[in-house]
């Protein structure tokens, strides 16, 4: 007689489909991507198993999303409910770990989110707000290191595109590590995620990207994860693991070029071990989702997923070509010295009177706008520095956003706050927003 399956952790699967948000009927961004996904996790008895249980999202607050974000013209006008849901739906994920009624969460929510950079002019690769970063802030508002010390918290990317808004999000955070594995940025949009992007002046090294070649398969990917990924974790110690759970490196996802099986997947999750992952993702509707966020829950469930077999997969359809996985090995070992090693200043900028300064320009790829911006820090000894952003957009005349670090030495915050003040007086920018990390003041 078989033993019944139970979870060897508990799981909390927090479920949102976004009903009525899709940039349009029949883009790859739709509401169908988690519909199969629910009839799926439904009809294979998934929320049967003892230990894991299925949870709704709560609103996110247009304040919760300024903690992350300078949305422009303002959070509403960069957001709907379903936005709000999402994000939510990603902080209810983290509440259920944090408060230890799970023992891992994962938020299968849309609309995604990890283009979403600091500044929001409107939606870019699909994302207006980005649901970890909102996650993130919310965790370290609500639940503080017990020594007063900050969170150090890793988030691992693992959608085929490189996630560009959460990188650009924590670009001077010394306190985030994020990794992003992802198909080579020559290859694929948004065109960057070079390992030569480290960070910003207070957090080199602090930001990891690994471009993996296309028709990388589960052996590539599962090469990165425990010659690269595991090994900086160990050496990082975070206090909390984050997984941006794409899933459009399937070898069927019509987006991209890579050759990830359900398999691969929850072999992937299972090593990485997160606390809790959040759904980026994904375009192959029926083929994969399905399969691969069955494969995620059990593998956060500590249950095996040697049985799941997604519709089209033979052996040579996810087999890996020799020279690939050594190209690989070669990468892994460079990621890691450069982690341990991290160059003395940030590829992109130069330093300008005290502070360092990069100029972008943001295509939003989705909506037609380009932004020009000017970024800021200034160099501290005593804390991750003031930043200072001076954007611009089709839709924003020029405006200033300045942001006060968490943990900000008393010169950076007077600073910030003198800076504020004479914007406002000058009448020079549109907008006027500062963003605090220990505590928010959002002002037009």
């Amino acid at each position: 007689m078989t033993e019944p399956l139970v979870a060897a952790r508990r799981l909390g699967v927090v479920f949102f489909p976004a009903f009525d948000w899709a940039i349009s009927a029949t883009h790859p961004e739709r509401e169908e991507r988690l519909l199969y996904t629910r009839d799926q996790l439904q009809e294979e008895g998934l929320f049967d198993i003892p230990g894991i249980t299925e949870y709704r999202p709560s609103f996110a607050s247009h304040a919760q999303l300024a903690r992350a974000h300078f949305c422009l013209p303002s959070v509403g006008a960069v957001s709907t409910d379903s936005h709000l849901a999402s994000a939510g739906g990603a902080i209810a994920a983290a509440r259920l770990v944090l408060e230890k009624k799970e023992d891992k969460a994962f938020a299968l929510v849309r609309p995604p989110g990890h283009h979403a950079m600091r500044v929001v002019h409107g939606n870019r690769g699909f994302c207006n707000i980005n649901n970890e970063a909102v996650m993130v802030e919310y965790i370290r508002d609500h639940y503080p290191h017990p020594d007063g010390r900050p969170l150090r918290i890793a988030i691992v990317d693992t959608d085929v595109h490189h996630g560009d808004g959460t990188q650009d999000v924590f670009w001077n955070d010394p306190h985030t590590l994020f990794i992003s594995l992802h198909q080579d940025g020559r290859t694929l949009y948004p065109g960057t995620g070079f390992p030569q992007e480290c960070g910003g002046p207070a957090a080199l090294g602090r930001t990891i990207n690994i471009p993996l070649p296309p028709e990388t398969s589960d052996e590539g990917y599962l090469y990165a994860v425990e010659h690269a990924v595991l090994p900086i974790l160990a050496e990082f110690k975070p206090d909390l693991v984050i997984n941006s759970a794409g899933q459009d490196n399937h070898f069927t996802d019509p987006l991209a070029n890579m050759r990830l099986s359900a398999q691969g997947y929850a072999a992937l999750n299972k090593a990485l071990n997160p606390d809790i992952a959040v759904l980026e993702g994904g375009y192959a509707i029926r083929g994969a989702l399905p399969y691969v966020n069955m494969g995620i829950c059990l593998a956060l469930a500590g249950l095996s997923a040697e049985d799941i077999r997604e519709p089209g997969w033979t052996p040579s359809s996810t087999r890996q070509r020799p020279e690939v996985g050594q190209y690989i090995a070669k990468l892994c070992d460079q990621i890691v010295e450069l982690y341990r090693r991290p160059p003395a200043q940030p590829a992109e900028g130069r330093e300008e009177d005290g502070w360092w300064v990069r100029s972008k320009h943001i295509f939003y790829d989705t909506d037609m706008l380009r932004e020009s911006q000017r970024e800021a820090w200034r160099l501290c000894a005593d804390c991750s520095g003031l930043g200072r952003i001076e954007t611009s957009s089709e839709r924003v005349d020029r405006s200033l956003c300045l942001l006060i670090p968490r943990h900000a030495c008393p010169r950076c915050r007077g600073e910030g706050a003198a800076l504020a003040e004479q914007a406002r007086k000058s009448g020079r920018y549109a907008h006027v927003l500062v963003l605090d990390g220990d505590k928010s003041d959002v002002a037009a």
